[in-house]
């Protein structure tokens, strides 16, 4: 099953993709629909959308919590010259970060280091704490497609790196949540075309499930939180010379299966510019 979030009549829907056809839920987005216990089996309030065009919103809007894992695929890990961490090395994210699958990646007129970072993201539908390893596999809601648009210059200026990692409009999540996901997920992020990562998702180093498992001893997971697991190596801050996003670059993140985002980056306008 893909669900969606999407824009229409200056609101928002819920909706569920059904081949050529999106079929209206009766509730404002996904993050509300899979607080409700039959969300796998709403039947739809009879109001369609034509697939093609469809204006996407964040397949979550407006999450409880979006939790990020940094240095999680062993290629990138080894790219930065770090060694293999023992526990996963977290970050959070603020809900206005996060954008539609088709929206501008807005680049801060603050930054001059804007870097791609795409993730698989894990959806959690249902609540946990302190999962065992097949209670955090049942509180899989579905997956996902993001890029951790980063500010490598903000990231690094203390060892801290929220600051680079929650500009606001920055991070294209979606364009569905896919409950059923095929084996063998092959992530890619394209710069004007070209691409810049691929890796197989079986190089995280901690998967979905142990990650659930450990964030869930820290804090009561809730449907609709968030959690992205980490890029691979192939990102620009790494190369030589380092290479980032500018005005007009079109990034495209996609996962085998779940679909693909694809971003036009804008240079923000301030006052005064």
């Amino acid at each position: 099953m893909r669900l969606a979030t999407i824009r229409t009549g200056g609101t928002t829907a819920a909706v569920r993709i059904d081949g050529d056809d999106a079929i209206e839920l009766g509730v404002a987005d996904v993050g509300e629909l899979l607080t409700l216990e039959s969300w796998r089996t709403m039947p739809g309030n009879g109001v369609r959308h034509a697939v093609a065009g469809l204006d996407y919103a964040p397949v979550i809007p407006r999450p409880g919590k979006v939790i990020c894992v940094g240095l999680n695929y062993r290629s990138h890990i080894l790219e930065m010259g770090r060694d293999l961490p023992a526990f996963p090395t977290l970050f959070t994210k603020f809900p206005a970060a996060l954008i539609g699958a088709h929206d501008d990646v807005v680049l801060p007129a603050e930054s001059t280091a804007m870097d791609w970072e795409g993730e698989l993201t894990v959806v959690i539908g249902s609540r946990v704490r302190r999962a065992t390893r097949p209670e955090a596999l049942a509180a899989i809601a579905g997956y996902s497609v993001l890029n951790d648009v980063t500010a490598r210059d903000w990231q690094y200026r203390t060892g801290q790196w929220l600051p680079g990692k929650t500009f606001e409009a920055t991070t294209p999540f979606g364009p569905h949540l896919v409950t059923d996901v095929p084996g063998d997920l092959v992530l890619e992020t394209l710069v004007d075309g070209e691409i810049v990562q691929q890796a197989k998702v079986a190089d995280l180093l901690f998967g979905p499930a142990e990650l659930i498992e450990y964030l869930s001893t820290i804090i009561t997971l809730e449907p609709g939180d968030v959690i992205a697991t980490g890029t691979p190596g192939g990102v620009g801050h790494a190369r030589k010379p380092s290479r980032y996003l500018t005005d007009g670059t079109v990034l495209t993140t996609r996962i085998t299966g779940l679909g693909e985002c694809r971003n036009v980056c804008r240079t923000e306008k301030t006052h005064g510019s």
